[in-house]
């Protein structure tokens, strides 16, 4: 397994991808959009994720419009996608179910 700095190859990008299908790749970064009532339940589920990201000591970029929510996940100072991404994208995921759509 990689260590945290050093950046997933292609193939293990793709093997990730598969096994988390709500995530995509854009512009070599793990993406995910999350869809909420409305914009109030959107920012629960940023503050939410803030929380996880702070506990983790990484942090996602996070955009906002109105009820969606996009999170992108790379590792600036490695220069691509390392595992601390992959497990904070499974980490993300594990939030309950509430908490987004």
């Amino acid at each position: 397994m990689p260590s945290n700095k050093q950046t997933l190859t292609e193939q293990e990008i793709h093997e990730l991808l598969r096994g988390m299908p709500e995530w995509g790749l854009e512009e070599g970064k793990l993406v995910r959009f999350y869809t909420f009532a409305d914009f109030v339940e959107a920012m629960s589920f940023v503050n939410h994720v803030a929380q996880l990201a702070e506990q983790a000591g990484h942090h996602p970029d996070i955009d906002i419009r109105y009820n969606t929510v996009k999170l992108e996940l790379l590792t600036h100072d490695a220069g691509g996608i390392t595992e601390r991404d992959a497990q904070m994208a499974h980490q993300l995921n594990a939030l309950p179910p509430s908490s987004h759509r």
